[in-house]
């Protein structure tokens, strides 16, 4: 942890957002340099730039944090060069330029200490905002590649924080010497949950605490993908495992159903679940093995915590990002990926040996751990604080 004395008061830009990879991130780092300035008998000042309609429009002002807009135009993907110069990208290419200009005078007016940047469409004006005022930019890339909003600013950027060892060789090469690992910050609460607690919050009184437990989840909204592979091996994973299933409040009848006629002892091991809120670090904590999708805060929070998974990537991820974070560690052995077909067969083989055999699920919770960084936030505090002071 950076040991110089800190400044009295702070001010921070954020600017990144849309889904919750881009979003939480900056959130706990923004925590963790209030909490490490108000120790210190000093102030933050924060100003998030973001969009209006994604998830940081709604979390940065339930923080208390100060949030703006600017104009931004988001970039359709395609293999194809011609199909990338259709219509709907030209319009949002054209308010870019509109997007810097604000941004610029936000910067201006705000005089940020620095600017944190950690991806998502709207960091690319407020990235530029930060080379033409002069303030200094750190860039976070939570994903083992760069996103491409921050590859678009590497070159504006007074330091890069990643969260991978591997990312350095994938780097610009002009850029390297600014990278420094940090991690992907996890939220602090994440790592202080009780198992105990999951069973009292959950109602799990029918689960066998002598067999391992499952955590499946496919995110917030769930995963149909997932919902399906799982519910068509349901009574095997029952007879092995007890199961926590966060299947997306859309998809709870549907399953519900499904698991209707499950013998009453297996059906007691089943808790079916639309969302899991507060109670999270718990699960996690009664969790011997997750099934989830490899999104990087997923992986984040995972390797923290040392818990063996078995991923399957979301196939639609921006560059397809959520399939290279998985094979990243599955060919470490940190983890189990199904990167092809996706079937009772091949979940059923990916999951077994994981239950049946203790020694295994803990070597493979050693290597995730290995990879965890739980002490991410501090890193990247230690980076903003840094650049801040000009060193």
């Amino acid at each position: 942890m950076n040991t110089s004395p800190l400044p009295r008061s702070f001010r921070l830009i954020v600017t990144g957002g849309g889904t919750g990879g881009h979003t939480y991130p900056a959130l706990t780092a923004i925590r963790t340099l209030q909490g490490r300035l108000a120790a210190a008998g000093g102030t933050l000042d924060v100003l998030w730039i973001g969009t209006p309609d994604g998830l940081e429009a709604r979390v940065a002002p339930a923080e208390g944090i100060a949030f703006t807009t600017v104009a931004t135009g988001k970039i359709r993907r395609s293999s194809n060069p011609l199909k990338m110069m259709s219509a709907a990208n030209m319009k949002d290419m054209a308010r870019v330029p509109l997007g810097v200009a604000q941004a610029r005078k936000i910067v201006s007016d705000f005089r940020p200490d620095v600017v944190l940047a950690t991806g998502g469409y709207v960091a690319v004006p407020a990235g530029l905002a930060a080379r033409l005022c002069r303030r200094p930019l750190v860039l976070h890339e939570q994903t083992v590649r760069l996103g491409l909003a921050n590859r678009k600013l590497a070159g504006s950027a007074t330091r890069i924080a990643v969260s991978s060892e591997s990312s350095l060789p994938l780097l610009p090469e002009s850029v390297r010497n600014i990278a420094v690992v940090t991690g992907n910050p996890v939220r602090p609460e994440v790592l202080t949950g009780h198992a105990d607690k999951a069973v009292a919050a959950l109602g799990l009184f029918g689960f066998d605490r002598r067999l391992p437990t499952v955590y499946v989840t496919g995110g917030a909204q769930g995963a149909q993908q997932i919902n399906g592979t799982v519910r068509d091996v349901l009574p095997w994973l029952l007879s092995h495992a007890n199961v926590i299933h966060q299947c997306g409040p859309a998809n709870v009848d549907e399953l519900r159903q499904a698991a209707a006629g499950l013998d009453p002892v297996l059906a007691g091991r089943y808790h079916l679940t639309g969302f899991v809120g507060p109670e999270l670090p718990d699960v996690l904590a009664l969790a011997d093995v997750v099934v989830s999708r490899s999104g990087a805060g997923t992986l984040a929070e995972l390797t923290a915590l040392g818990k063996p998974a078995v991923f399957v990537p979301l196939a639609s991820s921006a560059g397809n990002e959520q399939a290279h974070n998985a094979r990243h560690l599955a060919d470490a052995g940190a983890a189990v990926a199904l990167l092809d077909q996706v079937n009772a067969d091949t979940l059923r083989d990916a999951v077994g040996p994981l239950l049946t055999d203790p020694a295994r699920r803990m070597a493979m919770a050693e290597r995730a751990r290995a990879y965890g960084r739980p002490d991410a936030a501090d890193r990247l505090v230690d980076v903003i604080l840094s650049a801040g002071s000009g060193q």
